[in-house]
């Protein structure tokens, strides 16, 4: 790497009164640095680099402020960079000021290091404490998020994945689940929003964050909210039900078309169910959801479904759906206790069957491979 001279020089150059050539050098510089680890733990130990590079994101030339963003996005994407850039940097202050501008050309970057800040805990509540302090708030995030066409030039689809990280705080899946609010009820529709993968899953992610929250299952079942059509219907397909497993299901997913399309990504898919899964984990939530008919749905689905890891997840949902209920004290699997012993087992048996499906799909592409072309 650069000697302590060389690094002393390079910094000098990048300030916003450098002249935007021999800057446009020192950013191009610093932004191949920040393509390999080894660059990216060596400005973890440079302070004054990161400064300089969230400072840089005010410059004139748009070509730097890219150059800046762009290694911005690869350091974020590095666990160990997160603290020196939220504690070493103002970045969070600027990055909200700046995605709050409706014109800021370069705000698709900004949810894209957000969502990577947002991942781990630790810097997830670095990242809500900053929307708190500078009064902004996860409203306004929800507000931007299901405005169509607020920054004319970005998408904004990665505010998806950065609602979702955020939940993962107890704080922020309260908001969301604010019954004076109606936050999640905005959210619902984009189960099924088709222009962005990334964006569905965002909000798919929230919705399972969300279940965590158990004493909530009731009202999200209920009219007030009605999340179950929104899980279940990227997942149903156009397969014919009966007359009488049709008049079961809910209104939305009665005598669905012939043209109908599943979820085509299989991490949401899994994610759907694992969504699903949870809404059963109480009395009140298997009550509501064996009530609606969703074991058809679910039947048909496992027909067509190919990953081995949603395979299993649905599995998993159908014996809840089918089996009988727990004994009494343990209707709440949210609540019961399971001695460390079995838990170590559980995770050892879940560890060695995620490990067999992954053979089982290598297995299967290899064969795939090897199988001679038709004639």
């Amino acid at each position: 790497m650069l000697s302590d001279g060389e690094a002393k020089e390079l910094l000098s150059f990048l300030t916003l009164e450098m002249r935007a050539d021999v800057k446009g050098q020192a950013t191009g510089y610093i932004l191949g640095l920040t393509g390999n680890r080894d660059g990216c733990r060596y400005l973890q130990t440079k302070p004054d680099f990161l400064k300089a590079l969230v400072t840089l994101t005010r410059d004139p030339s748009i070509a730097i402020v890219k150059d800046c963003y762009h290694a911005l996005i690869n350091l974020s994407a590095d666990e160990t960079l997160h603290q020196p850039l939220v504690k070493e940097t103002d970045l969070l202050d600027i990055l909200f000021q700046n995605l709050l501008d409706p014109k800021y050309m370069f705000a698709d970057r900004i949810c894209t290091i957000l969502s990577n800040l947002s991942r781990h805990e630790r810097t997830c509540r670095d990242v809500f404490s900053a929307l708190q302090e500078q009064k902004i708030g996860l409203d306004k995030v929800v507000e931007i998020f299901c405005t169509e066409g607020f920054n004319k030039k970005a998408s904004l689809h990665y505010l998806g994945p950065l609602l979702s990280n955020l939940t993962q705080l107890p704080e922020a899946r309260q908001f969301i689940l604010d019954k004076d609010r109606c936050v999640i009820q905005r959210l619902l529709p984009y189960t099924q929003y088709e222009e962005s993968t990334t964006r569905r899953g965002g909000v798919v992610g929230t919705l399972r964050n969300c279940c965590f929250a158990y004493t909530h299952h009731e009202w999200l079942l209920s009219d007030a909210v009605d999340i179950l059509p929104y899980l279940l219907l990227p997942l149903a397909g156009p397969e014919e039900l009966s007359e009488e497993e049709n008049e079961g299901l809910p209104v939305d997913l009665q005598y669905l078309p012939e043209d109908k399309k599943r979820e085509d990504d299989p991490d949401i898919r899994k994610m759907l169910l694992e969504t699903l899964m949870l809404l059963t984990a109480t009395k009140v939530g298997r009550q509501i959801v064996k009530n609606k008919n969703v074991y058809p749905i679910m039947r048909e689905f496992h027909k067509w479904e190919k990953d081995p890891h949603v395979i299993s997840a649905c599995e998993k949902l159908v014996q809840v759906l089918i089996g009988d209920e727990p004994e009494a004290g343990m209707e709440n699997l949210m609540e019961v206790e399971i001695p460390k012993d079995v838990e170590e087992k559980l995770k050892e048996l879940d560890t060695k069957e995620q490990e067999q499906m992954e053979k089982d799909k290598q297995e299967s592409e290899k064969q795939l491979n090897e199988s001679p072309e038709s004639l």
